[in-house]
């Protein structure tokens, strides 16, 4: 007896500790699930955590019949998670079986410890074969997660789609004025782009500093590739070989919020600028030389005349064939070229007059400067020594409270262009202004002051620009043929608070506004969003596309919004071409404020990524977390769109949070299918204004950055991503999505996840799963005649290739590092070899679950073998 005593010790130590730890379990999940059915959540995490402790006592105690109970709880869990994700969806039933299941096989070593017996074998068969089962259901879960939202019908070409051309340039953000994304080039195609390889790899040289991020889209003009840094550095490179040709570093001091996301290029040996478009295009028109009158005028608002009858249609190609289920084909990463050695631009050959062709890029100490585009020379005869001094007129400014980092449109003979104001700092902040420049002369060609229209130029002598009004910090759209140019507003600052907003702020903020682009006159505005204090701000370039109506097309303007939302515009005039409607949104803000009773929803277009958030939608990583979202949702406030602002004591929940939706990535449009193709993020985030201490910043976001005194603003707003302290997303994938629209029907074809789980984990550790997840993106997608969409700007270092008919995922390419920003196409003009274009320079992730991006300055182009 004294032996049996003696031996059993070990087994009584390990059965206190392992039981222990169960009953500890139960215990979180017994407080946490009572308290959550306090707040009228789900009851199963407090039987759940009851039936643990009883387990875990038993396990203690050496009960033989512990698994038994614990088995019960495995079934009851098994059947209730199938019920709340709505069956066998792998992401919803992650953290309702795996630790459960995982923490079940735990205890098949702890069971023995109890006596033997033929109770103690039916705990332990009892407990593996559920453990076993559960982890079944997660694999059976799985495989569909590889065929995510993909097409059963494909879309089909249209007939008269316009044919691929042989010849293709990016020489804009969205390749064209009118931020198509869409080049008409098919050597790359569904059939073969799973033989993409690397043809070159440049890297810029950039040092990495905390506040970059590399959201460049490089432009290509003839043979060159025109790429900037997050510090503003302008380099060229041979279009075929990526090797260097000339550089510009303006030599500004990096600081919180480096960005570079594209240049601008202005041909003065060709001013022909055109809008690429679907069958019934408006022809391009040629834009009027300086000083001569312009060639047509646009209509005024109230007498919109028809656009000009489209040039014929090309003679189509057969329609495609449906492809097969394709095989992925993964490209690995390019090895590493070394970093090159900075260089300074070459003198001017002799020959041609310099900067007949000049590359027009703005600064993060706001200036604009102009280059010749051959050379890299500043051009002489443009503002003061080739720069222009965008504070000019902007008045007092502190560091890091005003500069640009989108890229400056090319509208004709004049460069229009915005500027970012830090969000939530102080009221009257820096200008919103949108202006244009001679890209000749850098003189001032015009400025639209939202807050003062009588301010055509500069400010009289003694006054400034109109403070604190909504700014154009994204980048406009063009249409040479109206000669208008399209304005995407952001809302005024600060950011959630608005009572004390100008009649101007309320009537241009969350707006887009159609300009003259000779005058900068108004022609007509749309607001997107009414006294917006959600910062829904209008990120995305608006595009610009030949939208079907009733009996034939109309020119229209496409705005994605961080909303989802999609308002589809006749560009002439800005009325709706689908419907908009004013419904009613919740009220009650914080005292003080006031809110608007309804809101404009697009009800003919497809809203992205808006349902309606539940306690069942509450993720996590393990049963832990999960019940602390749950727990987290249910205590804030939660009407569904457009919830006020809410408190300390009661945070509100806002759904699309303040980065989408759609983002500055924009979006893109397949003429031949009659797609729009967009991209979007899925992020609850917690709001709450408090007080606002004089000294305090505004909003954490801005740490970064050197304290600055926060003036008169009355709250203070604390948004935060809804993360559990394991930071995993609070709410289930997917966390962005690639969806494809009919503009036709009006339908989403296929909606796809963007992105894997590779790079996201736990505790910003990395998983390594190459599940589809759809990641956080803010970057665009990018078309072509080929039929195959490219999108990269995911957290996992792809840049990847979708078939436009399906949404399946055709190839993908392994980056060094993830990307931001939104990949570009050309057809060389020397070899015809079309390249696909990514700068990876890693992502920016603030929690969400996803490892920590690295940094790196990378420009890599794929072409096929």
């Amino acid at each position: 007896m004294a032996a049996d005593t003696v031996a059993s010790w070990p087994a009584r130590i390990w059965a206190a500790i392992g039981g222990g730890l169960i009953t500890l379990i139960g215990v979180i999940l017994l407080g946490g699930g009572g308290y959550l059915i306090f707040l009228g959540g789900s009851p199963y995490y407090l039987f759940a955590g009851a039936a643990i402790i009883g387990s875990g006592v038993m396990l203690i105690r050496r009960h033989p019949g512990a698994g038994l109970v614990y088995a019960a709880v495995l079934a009851a869990t098994l059947g209730w998670a199938l019920w709340e994700a709505s069956g066998f969806q792998f992401w919803p039933l992650l953290p309702r079986l795996f630790a459960p299941a995982v923490l079940g096989l735990f205890m098949l070593l702890i069971i023995p410890t109890a006596p033997k017996g033929r109770m103690r074998d039916q705990s332990l068969m009892a407990v593996g074969a559920l453990s076993i089962l559960a982890i079944g259901a997660l694999g059976a879960s799985l495989p569909a997660t590889f065929t995510w939202g993909q097409a059963m019908i494909p879309a089909q070409v249209r007939p008269n789609a316009p044919v691929a051309e042989q010849a293709s340039d990016w020489r804009s953000y969205g390749r064209d004025s009118g931020g198509s994304r869409y080049a008409p080039v098919d050597q790359i195609n569904r059939e073969n782009v799973d033989e993409l390889k690397v043809a070159w790899t440049f890297r810029t040289g950039e040092a990495v500093h905390r506040g970059n991020q590399d959201q460049n889209t490089p432009q290509m003009v003839g043979d060159t590739v025109y790429v900037c840094t997050p510090t503003n550095v302008v380099i060229a490179v041979d279009a075929d070989t990526g090797k260097e040709k000339w550089r510009h570093d303006p030599k500004v001091k990096p600081f919180f919020w480096n960005r570079c996301r594209g240049v601008g290029y202005w041909d003065g040996t060709k001013t022909k600028l055109a809008v690429p478009s679907a069958p019934a295009a408006v022809a391009a028109a040629t834009p009027p030389a300086k000083g001569a009158a312009p060639a047509s005028k646009a209509a005024p608002v109230s007498k919109a005349e028809p656009a000009s009858k489209a040039a014929p249609a090309p003679k189509a190609k057969a329609p495609e064939k449906a492809a097969a289920p394709p095989k992925l084909v993964t490209t690995p990463a390019p090895s590493p070229p070394a970093a090159p050695a900075v260089q300074v631009a070459a003198a001017p050959p002799a020959g041609p007059p310099a900067c007949r062709k000049r590359i027009l890029s703005s600064t993060i100490n706001a200036q604009l400067f102009a280059l010749d585009a051959d050379t890299g020379q500043r051009c002489p005869g443009f503002g003061k020594d080739g720069v222009v001094d965008l504070t000019v007129g902007i008045g007092p400014i502190k560091r890091g409270f005003y500069f640009q980092t989108s890229m400056p449109m090319v509208a004709g003979d004049v460069v229009i262009i915005g500027g970012w104001v830090a969000d939530n700092q102080e009221l009257q902040e820096p200008s919103g202004v949108v202006r244009a420049f001679d890209v000749r002369t850098g003189e001032l060609a015009w400025a639209w002051d939202a807050g003062n229209p009588a301010i055509t130029k500069l400010p009289p002598e003694g006054q400034t620009y109109s403070r604190g009004t909504p700014n154009m910090w994204s980048t406009p759209a063009y249409d040479p043929d109206l000669n208008l140019v399209y304005l995407p507003i952001g809302n005024a600052t600060p950011d959630y608070w608005g009572s004390h907003r100008s009649k101007a702020s309320e009537t241009y903020s969350s707006s887009v506004v159609a300009l003259d682009a000779s005058t900068g006159r108004e022609r007509w505005r749309f607001q997107t969003v009414h006294h917006d204090v959600w910062d829904y701000d209008v990120p995305s370039q608006p595009m610009l596309i030949d939208f079907p109506i009733k009996g034939g097309s109309a020119p229209a303007l496409v705005q994605l919004t961080k909303r989802g939302q999609i308002f589809v515009l006749d560009r002439r005039d800005g009325k709706p071409l689908t419907r908009v409607v004013e419904v009613g949104v919740p009220q009650g803000p914080q005292p003080g404020e006031w809110l608007s009773p309804t809101q404009p929803y697009s009800v003919d277009m497809p809203a992205i990524g808006v349902e309606r958030l539940t306690e069942q939608k509450m993720w996590g990583a393990t049963p832990l977390d999960q019940l602390y979202c749950r727990i987290a949702f249910l205590r804030t406030r939660y009407d569904g769109d457009f919830t006020p602002p809410g408190s300390p004591g009661k945070p509100s929940l806002q759904f699309p949070g303040n980065a989408g939706g759609m983002n500055w990535g924009s979006g893109a449009f397949d003429p031949r299918r009659g797609l729009l193709i967009v991209s979007d993020v899925r992020m609850p985030q917690t709001v709450a204004l408090k007080k606002s201490d004089q000294k305090e910043l505004a909003v954490t976001l801005m740490k970064d950055r050197p304290p600055e005194s926060a003036k008169a603003i009355p709250y203070k707003a604390d948004n935060k991503w809804m993360l559990s302290p394991l930071f995993a997303p609070c709410l289930q994938p997917p966390h962005g999505m690639l969806t494809a629209i009919d503009v036709k029907t009006r339908q989403i074809v296929w909606q796809v996840p963007a992105g894997t789980a590779e790079a996201q984990a736990p505790l910003g550790l990395k998983s390594h799963l190459p599940i589809p997840i759809g990641t956080l993106s803010i970057g665009g997608p990018i078309t072509t005649a080929g039929g195959v969409t490219f999108r990269a700007a995911s957290t996992d270092p792809y840049l990847r290739a979708y078939d436009n008919a399906t949404g399946a995922l055709l190839w993908q390419g392994r980056l060094p590092v993830a990307a931001a920003g939104t990949p570009m196409t050309y057809t060389s003009p020397k070899t015809g070899k079309q390249y696909v274009v990514v700068v990876a320079g890693g992502d920016r992730v603030r929690g969400a679950g996803a490892a920590k991006a690295p940094k790196a300055d990378y420009v890599i182009a794929y072409a096929l073998k």
